[in-house]
Parts: C-alpha cells; structure tokens; sequence
C-alpha cells in the first residue's frame, strides 16, 4: 500500500454542502430502491403467485445476504483506496439491477435482480459513513449524520408512495426502470464532483496491513462496539421488519388498495420520521458537549419508546389511530440510529473507520436485514396468514427493540475507555 494513501497532502476538498448533498442522492435512492419492492409486495405477489414466505425471502434474504457479506470488504476497500469510487460504483451497480427488477418475469428473475441490488448496496453505508466523518469535525459530525439518516424517510416515501402512484398508472415494473436511471445518473455525479479527502498520517514505521481478523479481533474486545452492534442489530431486527410488511398490514387491515396503503404507512411514517431525525442531530450535538454518552443515551430511549408504539400500531382498529400513532414512532424512532454510528465515528480509529463500521454492519444486516422480513413472514405463514397471522408475527418480531434500546444504554458509559483502548493498539 502506497504512503500516499496515509499521509496529509494540500488536496483541495469539494465544498462539504456538495459533498452532504451529493451523499444524501446516493443515500435516497439506496433506501427507494430498498422500500421499493415492499411498497409493491402485493401487485408483485399477485402477478407471481407468492407465498408470505416467499415475499419474505425477496424482502429480506435475497437482498441482505450478500449484501451484509460484502459489505466488509467493500469497505476494506474504501480504507485502502478510493472512498468515493467505492460508493458511487456501488450507486451505480444497484441501479442497473434496479432497473433489470422491471424485466423480471419469474420469481428466479426477481430473485436475481434483488441479489444484484444488494451486491450494489454493500458499497454504500461503511465507506459513506467514513466519507462524512472524514469531511466533518466532530462537533458537526451528529447534524451531518441525521441529514444522511433523513434518506431511510425519504426513501421510504419514495418506495411506498411514489412509487406505488407511478405504478397504477403505468404498471409496477416502471417505477423500478425509472428509479434505476436516476440513480445512474446520481451515481455518476457523486463519482465526478467529490474529492477523496485525505488520511491521517500512520505513526512511523507502521504500515497499515493488519488482517480483517485479527481487526475484528480487536473489536470484539471493545464492550462498548459488541453492545452498540448488538443494540442497533435488535433494533434494526424489529424496525426493517415493521418497515417493510407495514404497508402489506395496512392493505390487509383497513381494505386499502396498494396504493392507498402505501401511501397511508410511508408519508406520515416518513414524514414524522423525517422530523424526528433532523432534530435529533441538532440535539445530539448539543448534548455531545456534556460528554459522548448522552447522545446514545437519548437514542436508546427513542428507540425503546418508538418500539412500543409501532408494537400498538400492529393492532389498532382504525387507520386514523394508526397514522396518529405514526407521528410519536417517527419522531422518536427517526434518529435512533444516528447516535449508533456517532458511537462507532467516535471510537474507532480513522483509518479502520469504514472496515469497523462495516464489520458491525455484518452482524446487524444478518439480524436486522436478513432475518428480521423472513421471520416476520415465516411466521405469518405458520399462524395461518392473512391479516392475524401477520399481527401475531409481528407482536413476536418487534419487542427485540426494547432488548437493543437496552443494550445502547449500557454501551454509552463504556465509550471512553473503549476508544483510548482502541487507539492505542491501532
């Protein structure tokens, strides 16, 4: 590996609003095209003639599989090389699947697109992450965060509003074509206008060559990133699987049509959600000031509180109670998240930021992405279907965010020592 990659040079950097900017696209159109297909779950199941188990394989296992696998050494090599490259490539591979998603005329088919799209996606988060840590100070690193988390909200409305509405009136397979040139094209931009920012220098006579083995090794000495991994794991677990049959149990519970489902689940949800985020960053920033526990510390209440209330959303009788509960799950479960990767920023190393990130993210895609939609679906299959089968699925997946809400709240009193230990054997 060359020195150049590890020391400081004068490299003019791209304006860090371009840079938010231009992150925040790739960011949007990686949730859409991630909400997309739930957003369309039931025309899709129609049309194919799917199973609730099936569907749950698509929204979860054929997407997050490989794209929890590779995203270690995506990230390993964004450390290495070209953060920029890596992300924007990626931007632009899931969108050429995203858009073969609108040729698929068997489940195989389907299947395949969603694997692509998730190869994709597994360049995204980590190197993204290490890029915003990497043009922002820490005192600013929570506002910039929160921007970036506001994309799993836009996107949301994006997959299950937007692209519902374009469907019934052009059919479900051109919200995906339409989605997978603009990402192209956002992809593309992000590659051109964003300068790689430069390294910290390694301290003399150490080379950065150390094995993604013995580097987890490290990490899972660190308490502190076992239960924020954990933490946002369980979270993600309950959350995605709530996120992503949300719209199918509105159609199911209140007689909506896909579209008017969609709509109903992802504008107030992503609008609240949207909100939550935004102020959590400022507020996050603000407490940060007190010292690096009180960010977490909010987060693991939001996420406790915003975990019991899509939990009594499952089973309201109306939607209007539903979508009025849909405001205090936003607001709260909406920025959650943000004070996890401000924990991993804070205690790791620069030049392992991306890898440790996405190393955690291993973990929490195989528990969150992957198994959380199966399971829901599973299990909704095995209690008979239908709208009580996916109720009682659901009551069983979602309280594993009271676990991790726990598990953040513990890790929050251990940051400190954990990022003066990790500093020291980097």
């Amino acid at each position: 590996m060359t020195q150049a990659l590890h020391t400081s040079s004068p490299t003019r950097l791209s304006p860090r609003p371009l840079v938010l900017a231009l992150l925040l696209g790739v960011a949007v159109l990686c949730y859409a095209d991630r909400y997309l297909l739930a957003g369309l779950a039931q025309p899709i199941k129609r049309e194919f003639g799917l199973s609730d188990s099936v569907l749950g394989v698509l929204l979860g296992p054929a997407f997050a599989l490989l794209y929890t696998i590779l995203g270690v050494p995506a990230a390993r090599l964004a450390d290495r090389t070209s953060r920029v490259a890596v992300a924007a490539g990626g931007c632009m591979l899931w969108s050429v699947f995203t858009a073969l998603t609108a040729l698929a005329h068997d489940p195989l088919v389907l299947g395949i697109a969603r694997v692509g799209v998730g190869i994709g996606e597994a360049a995204y988060q980590a190197p993204v992450m290490a890029l915003i840590a990497a043009y922002f100070p820490p005192h600013q690193r929570g506002r910039a965060l929160s921007l970036m988390a506001c994309a799993i909200y836009i996107g949301q409305m994006s997959g299950m509003a937007g692209g519902p509405a374009i469907a019934a009136a052009h059919g479900w397979r051109t919200p995906f074509a339409v989605l997978g040139c603009v990402g192209l094209a956002v992809g593309l931009a992000a590659w051109l206008l964003i300068r790689e920012p430069p390294r910290d220098a390694l301290p003399a006579g150490q080379v950065q060559n150390e094995s993604l083995i013995a580097l987890a090794r490290r990490l899972v000495r660190a308490r502190s990133w076992l239960l924020l991994t954990a933490g946002m794991g369980l979270g993600s677990f309950s959350g995605v699987s709530f996120g992503l049959w949300g719209p199918t149990l509105f159609e199911r519970a209140y007689g909506l049509t896909t579209q008017a489902a969609g709509a109903a689940f992802g504008v107030p949800f992503g609008l609240a959600g949207l909100t939550g985020t935004l102020c959590y960053g400022f507020v996050s920033d603000r407490l940060g000031r007190g010292g690096s526990a009180r960010p977490l510390q909010l987060a693991a209440a939001a996420l406790g509180v915003a975990t019991c209330c899509i939990l009594a959303i499952t089973w309201v009788p109306s939607l209007g109670y539903a979508q009025l509960l849909a405001i205090p799950s936003g607001l709260l479960g909406g920025g959650w998240s943000v004070g996890i990767f401000v924990g991993f920023q804070y205690i790791l190393p620069e030049r392992h930021r991306a890898a440790g990130t996405a190393i955690a993210l291993l973990a929490i895609g195989l528990i969150g992405n992957l198994a959380g939609p199966w399971v829901a679906g599973m299990l909704s299959d095995l209690f008979g279907g239908g709208l009580n089968g996916l109720r009682l699925s659901l009551s069983l997946v979602i309280p594993a965010g009271l676990i991790g809400a726990w598990a953040m709240w513990r890790a929050s009193s251990l940051l400190d020592a954990d990022r003066r230990a990790l500093a020291g054997e980097a």
